[in-house]
């Protein structure tokens, strides 16, 4: 009996981070879950569910400096030794790229994130469930 309970309980992790990489409620798909850059909303305006909960602290930040990193390093190395193009040309192109870049994907993976501790039930997010 509580083995049903538990599977009942239990939310799909998938299109959860998707939704929360939409920027969208990781519960309903549709309510914003974001009211500025990258302040999470306490409730959904859609289905009211409770975000209040969410620990994304650092974790967004590290990611995003992983990801830009691992993209930008090699494509660097690239163009540098395929092209040479004068080392302010390069700076300019790839320092635009890499904050555009972070600009992008920081309150994307907030979202991630955030939907992630929703569909694993973490930091109160099961209590009331």
């Amino acid at each position: 009996m509580s083995d049903v309970q538990v599977q009942q309980s239990e939310r799909d992790l998938w299109p959860a981070v998707r939704r929360g990489f939409r920027r969208k409620c990781p519960n309903c798909g549709s309510g914003p879950l974001m009211k500025s850059y990258l302040k999470v909303r306490d409730t959904c305006t859609v289905c009211r569910e409770d975000l209040s909960h969410h620990r994304a602290d650092d974790g967004p930040a590290y990611l995003t400096i992983l990801i830009v990193g691992h993209l930008m390093a090699p494509l660097l190395h690239i163009v540098f030794t395929t092209w040479r193009p004068e080392p302010l040309v390069l700076f300019t192109i790839f320092a635009i790229g890499c904050v555009t870049l972070s600009l992008y994907l920081l309150p994307r993976l907030k979202g991630a994130i955030v939907a992630f501790q929703w569909a694993r039930m973490m930091h109160g997010f099961g209590a009331a469930g």
